[in-house]
Order: C-alpha cells, then sequence, then structure tokens
C-alpha cells in the first residue's frame, strides 16, 4: 500500500469559489490535489464566512487555526503534511516558520493569487498620480516570501515577466499557473440577450472602485445613448453605500450577490469592467468569455489575458472611449459575434487539463529535486534565516502576551 499523501492549504480566508475568482482558484487547487490522491486539510485563521465552500461535502478537512499561537505546532505536528500550500503571502508570513520548524521535509509553495504589492503601487498612483512604486515596504515583504518558498505560483504571464526581469526572481522558483477553463459554455445568442452586467467582490478595492467609477463617469453618458440598457450590479458583500448608487430611473440596480455567476453572464449582452488599478488575471472576465458574453473593460483588466487585438471585446481606458466601445457592440450583431469568436481562441491559453498537467508534473519534479533547490536557493535561505527568526520571535511574544494579559 502506498504511504499517505498529506496536503494542508493555509488559507487567509476560506475558500468561497461563488465570490471570488481566488476563492474558485483555491478549490481548483484543493480539488486537483484531492484527484491526484492527496490527503487535503483546508485551514485558516479567518471567521467562518457564509459563502465559504461546504468541504465536508467533499470530502476534505477543516481545520481552525489561531494565529501567532504554539497550538498550530501542535496540529502540524499531528497531521505531518509533506506538502504545504500558503494562500497569499500573508499566510506564508505568518505560518513558514512554523512549518520549516515542525515539518521541514514538508514542501512549502505559495500561491500568489496577484501580486499584493502591483496592485497597491497602482491604487497609490491613481490616487496621488504619477507612476506606481515598485520598491515599497509591501513588495519587499512580498518578495521575500517569494524568495523563501520552494515555489510559488503565479497567476499570469506579465507578472512572471515583472518577478523575473524587473525583481530578479529566479525562473526555479516559480510556476505559471492561471485560472483554468473548460471552454466556451452554451449560451444565448445575439438577440436572445439583454442589458449591462457589472460582477465582482466588492471587498475587493478595485472592483469597488470600479464600480463607483461606472456610476458616476461612464454609465450616465452610457445610458444616453442605450436609453432601453439597463446596468445589473451583482456581487458579494456590497458596502452599505453601494445601495445609495441605485437608481431606477438611470436603470442602474443593484442586485446584491449572485448565487449562480454564470446564469446572469449568461443572459446579459455585455460584461462592464472599467478596471482603473488591480493585479493578476480577473475571473470575470474569463467567465463571460466562457458564457459568450463580450466585455468591456481596462488594459489593466486584460493584463495577463490578452490585448486589443485578441480580446473578447474592446478596451478602453477613458469613460468616452469606454461608452463608445459599449454601444458599438451593444448595437452591432456582427461585432458582437467577432468579439464572441475571439474571446473562444483566448479561452484555449487557460485549458483546465493542460495547466493541470503541467502543475501536477511540476510538483513532482519538485518533490526530488526539493534539497538541491534550497541549496541553490542561497537568498531564500539567507532570509529564512533573518525574517522568519523575526517572525518567529514576534509571534512568540504576543503568544506569551496572550496567556498572560496585563492585570487590569
Amino acid at each position: 500500500m502506498s504511504p499517505v499523501k498529506r496536503a494542508l492549504f493555509i488559507g487567509h480566508v476560506w475558500p468561497e469559489p461563488r465570490s471570488s475568482a481566488a476563492g474558485a482558484r483555491s478549490m481548483d487547487l484543493i480539488q486537483a490535489l484531492q484527484a491526484w490522491g492527496w490527503q487535503v486539510t483546508v485551514s485558516s485563521a479567518a471567521q467562518l464566512s457564509p459563502h465559504r465552500a461546504d468541504l465536508s461535502a467533499l470530502g476534505i478537512d477543516e481545520l481552525e487555526i489561531r494565529l501567532n499561537c504554539d497550538s498550530f505546532n501542535a496540529q502540524l505536528a499531528k497531521l505531518q503534511p509533506q506538502l504545504v500550500i500558503f494562500d497569499r503571502f500573508l499566510s506564508e508570513e505568518q505560518f513558514s516558520w512554523r512549518v520549516e520548524e515542525v515539518c521541514p521535509e514538508a514542501l512549502r509553495v505559495l500561491d500568489t493569487q496577484d501580486l499584493h504589492s502591483l496592485r497597491e503601487a497602482r491604487q497609490q498612483a491613481i490616487k496621488r498620480g504619477g507612476e506606481p512604486e515598485l520598491h515599497s515596504e509591501l513588495a519587499q515583504r512580498e518578495l521575500a516570501a517569494i524568495w523563501r518558498s520552494d515555489l510559488s505560483l503565479i497567476i499570469s504571464d506579465y507578472e512572471m515577466s515583472l518577478l523575473q526581469q524587473h525583481y530578479g526572481v529566479s525562473a526555479s522558483l516559480l510556476h505559471y499557473y492561471p485560472l483554468l477553463s473548460e471552454g466556451r459554455q452554451p449560451a444565448s445568442d445575439f438577440d436572445g440577450r439583454k442589458h449591462c452586467l457589472c460582477i465582482g467582490n466588492y471587498r475587493h478595492a478595485p472592483n469597488w472602485d470600479a464600480l463607483q467609477y461606472l456610476r458616476r463617469d461612464i454609465w450616465p453618458a452610457l445610458r444616453k445613448r442605450l436609453p432601453e440598457a439597463e446596468c445589473h450590479v451583482y456581487g458579494a458583500y456590497p458596502p452599505p453605500k453601494a445601495m445609495q448608487l441605485h437608481n431606477d430611473k438611470l436603470g442602474f440596480l443593484i442586485k446584491g450577490w449572485a448565487p449562480d455567476a454564470r446564469a446572469v453572464m449568461r443572459d446579459a449582452k455585455l460584461c462592464l469592467a472599467p478596471l482603473r488599478f488591480g493585479a493578476g488575471q480577473k475571473g470575470k472576465l474569463l467567465e463571460a468569455m466562457e458564457c459568450g458574453t463580450p466585455s468591456v473593460t481596462s488594459a489593466v483588466g486584460a493584463e495577463g489575458m490578452g490585448n486589443s487585438e485578441t480580446w473578447g471585446g474592446y478596451l478602453a481606458d477613458t469613460p468616452e472611449a469606454f461608452v463608445d466601445a459599449c454601444v458599438a457592440l451593444y448595437r452591432d450583431a456582427t461585432a458582437w459575434q467577432q468579439a464572441q469568436q475571439r474571446g473562444d481562441a483566448l479561452l484555449k491559453r487557460f485549458d483546465r487539463q493542460s495547466h493541470l498537467r503541467q502543475l501536477r508534473e511540476r510538483l513532482s519534479t519538485l518533490s526530488v529535486e526539493r534539497d538541491a533547490g534550497r541549496k541553490a536557493n542561497f537568498i531564500g535561505a539567507m532570509l529564512r534565516h533573518h525574517s522568519l527568526r523575526s517572525h518567529r520571535y514576534m509571534s512568540q511574544w504576543i503568544a506569551a502576551k496572550n496567556r498572560f494579559p496585563a492585570a487590569e
């Protein structure tokens, strides 16, 4: 009998595949490991959320863990995973030193989801003007987590290039693993659709900014040119102030959470995503192509997926250009169908089976070459020696402080 292979997934939050692309990506990875024969345990220090996946129904163990607490060491010692996946660099910062201490032979894999520091730099550039600052403290922390890990999963080819060419990260530490697609699904044609759709998790700053930008700078002009069209806004966790954007007269309708995002996407004539900043890959735009729904987005929105020539819709970076693009697609059946066909072709880049096969092969190779890889990664070893000790001592200090609270 083959020995049991145990994998531990440490989530920044509990996976919510129906709320965000990050949640869907996490579940894809977890279920792939399960299909490859791993016994998977999913853990998180976050609060249990209402839209989280029902992991127990899928035969996946759940483990609630605590920050800055030695109880995690005991949980690790009992589980003895051979593979640990950190969901975003913050999880790696908090827990990797404990994994190295208790299970030094376990492979440590970081799923960045997107480069948080790139997203933050672009957000600050929007606020202040000028170019994004790529050498921030956040970038240093995120890059340190990448160097410390045996392998990092990178969601976009743009970020793969940025990490290697701008930051000098070795290709041996990186693996391109985008959002996955099974290709186009059956859907209505041009005449069977109406209205525009805007969808996203509104705890995510780029989505909330895009919604306000759409309502303030784009939709009033677009509504004048398409008076019959409505904009249906869906998304998890809309802030209370989102309801203030609802306007029946303008046809700007806040619908709230969509239990089945694909169902509402298949009915829409256009998907609108006027993102002004962000990073990674945009799950809603991949989903739009899968549903045969042309989209209008920005260059940032299409980054890591396509360009103006290959996009399943149009790219526009000013309100005026965005309105023109929407009108062209909404009115012209031929332009709409051509955009749909470009989306069909683009989906082939993200073929699920192809990327899963490549990831499985990379993990298999990594398990054999683990020691040689760590020896070659001197920068990572140095960062673990210095940075992780500081994380460890700070965490131990907090744990001790929590055990012996000051008398009131």
